[in-house]
């Protein structure tokens, strides 16, 4: 309850968030993750993370897989020591145009990208022990990260960042439409019954989190067309950008809700099946 009040307290008092998907979606899709890996992996995991002092970010302990699931965000500040990470968040791939994950992730420089090679970096056991907790940190966040739509999808205006939008009651001066799906939404999808922090039947891990990770970018990028543009812009993900500021009135907001209570679904047991295998 106190968590769910400083929130509150938070969206009236704050006028932009600091944090990508800020930090109660990141930390849901690790959660849901964590109860559904195998016992070995769980064990894999508390391992790596007791070595989480080689990161030598003080400020940023990683010392539970929902800490370590905004570890990424919080870095952010320490300047050139990870500055280079900036674009790893995200893909711009245009709404607008045919699906093109390859123009998005020139040299690598997308989330997608490094979901691979964080991948690949835990499951080679001759990697240094600093470079693969380090890695599970970045996975862990970067699956997070690419289940966000506007992380996924973009319209030349960085993921919505640059629509301003008013959500609901709350005043017309505080978020963007990259902001709502990374807040506020996410926020009260997840906390909307019944909940998703549970251990899923084999079916529901089958069926939530088969596929590739290329397959994800282009659902993300779909329901960034599909529901983030096209609810704020009219219909018309591809439409004229509106004048002003965009709303999202409580009707919009409530068909919203279940496709972002999904995405998190989805995030944490997609998370779940790549920690398995790359440590179970």
């Amino acid at each position: 309850m106190i968590r769910r009040l400083l929130f509150a307290l938070a969206l009236v008092f704050v006028a932009s968030p600091a944090q990508a998907y800020w930090e109660y979606g990141h930390e849901s899709v690790a959660a849901i993750a964590y109860r559904n890996v195998s016992p070995t992996t769980r064990a894999k995991i508390d391992a790596l993370l007791r070595q989480q002092k080689l990161l030598e970010t003080p400020t940023c302990p990683a010392r539970t897989i929902e800490e370590a699931s905004v570890w990424p965000d919080c870095v952010k500040p320490l300047g050139e020591r990870f500055s280079y990470a900036f674009s790893w968040h995200y893909q711009n791939v245009d709404v607008c145009k045919p699906f093109d994950l390859k123009s998005a992730c020139k040299d690598g420089n997308c989330v997608s990208a490094q979901i691979t090679r964080d991948m690949k970096l835990l499951q080679d056991p001759k990697v240094p022990v600093r470079e693969r907790v380090q890695a599970l940190v970045f996975l862990i966040h970067f699956v997070g990260d690419l289940h966000m739509p506007l992380h996924a999808g973009d319209r030349g205006d960085l993921g919505g960042n640059r629509v301003k939008a008013r959500y609901g009651i709350y005043g017309p001066d505080r978020f963007n439409l990259h902001s709502v799906w990374d807040g506020p939404l996410t926020e009260r999808a997840v906390s909307t019954p019944p909940s998703i922090f549970r251990t899923y039947t084999a079916q529901e891990r089958s069926i939530l989190g088969g596929g590739s990770v290329e397959d994800w970018s282009r659902q993300s990028w779909e329901i960034s067309r599909d529901y983030a543009y096209a609810s704020a812009f009219g219909g018309d993900a591809c439409g004229p950008v509106p004048e002003g500021r965009v709303t999202l009135d409580q009707a919009t907001i409530d068909r919203l809700l279940p496709v972002a209570k999904l995405q998190v679904e989805r995030g944490g047991l997609r998370l779940a099946r790549l920690l398995d295998e790359a440590l179970g």
